[in-house]
């Protein structure tokens, strides 16, 4: 009965002050008590609904704590995502640069792993976008095998040839994929690329939340979320191979051989 009144009550309170009283009544609970009242309150929410309108509203909420989960995770770890301890995905590039070799890491983001490939002994070119990433990495991150530049990608380039071509994250926010591998290939002359995508095929939720209407990518930036065979039709009809292809942590890690035959 009187979780009847409250809702009868909130619904005539308009929706900022709505929003703070509810923030007010949450307050007034512990971590627990406000864990088991939300709950109650989702419960209640989608049994109200239909199924179809229940699913809108618990993937959206979700993604509203996804978002949450990650900062509090850079929180958790002093600065650092946990996601790169626990997925350790940089091991994929660091163990398939040799010391010596020359890479460009396009859309390095941050620079830890243009750093880490640097104090391995690999002579790394690091470009962002992002004025506030470069800032970033070029306090944190000073090698003397690491030069970092701001920049896009798609239009402006590095003088010099690189062994390797990094794209970590990088594909998946371009409309036109196919030029870009084909302009960076020539330009860069590579001998293979090391490739980073999200998987569209990650979780069963991934297609339902696309057939309701919800957005079902990782990041709204995202222009595609690739499945194993649209991504071998994009790398083939760039003209090039795939020599080793991961699927871990639902993502694509993936070798790339410019002119070779693949394995």
């Amino acid at each position: 009965m009187l979780k009847k009144i409250l809702s009868m009550v909130l619904r005539w309170v308009p929706p900022y002050h709505r929003v703070r009283l509810t923030q007010e009544l949450g307050m007034t609970l512990d971590a627990e008590g406000a864990r088991e009242a939300m709950q109650k309150m989702v419960l209640h929410q989608v049994q109200s609904l239909p199924a179809a309108e229940a699913l809108r509203f618990l993937f959206r909420f979700d993604a509203f704590l996804y978002g949450i989960q990650g900062h509090q995770s850079v929180r958790y770890d002093q600065g650092v995502h946990t996601k790169y301890r626990h997925t350790r995905y940089h091991d994929f590039f660091l163990e398939r640069i040799q010391p010596g070799q020359t890479v460009m890491d396009i859309g390095c983001g941050s620079g830890l792993l243009a750093f880490q490939l640097a104090q391995k002994g690999a002579i790394v070119v690091g470009m962002d976008i992002s004025h506030e990433k470069m800032a970033l990495a070029s306090q944190r991150h000073v090698h003397p095998n690491l030069t970092l530049r701001q920049g896009d990608a798609l239009t402006e380039f590095v003088s010099g040839t690189f062994d390797c071509v990094i794209l970590s994250n990088v594909l998946e926010h371009l409309t036109n994929r196919v030029q870009f591998l084909r302009s960076i290939t020539q330009r860069y002359q590579p001998s293979f690329l090391l490739v980073r995508v999200p998987v569209f095929e990650r979780d069963w939720r991934v297609p339902l939340k696309k057939e309701l209407g919800v957005e079902w990518r990782l990041d709204r930036t995202h222009e595609t979320e690739y499945t194993q065979e649209s991504f071998l039709e994009e790398i083939q009809a760039a003209g090039l191979v795939i020599r080793a292809m991961e699927v871990r942590w639902g993502e694509l890690w993936v070798e790339i051989v410019v002119g070779g035959h693949g394995t």
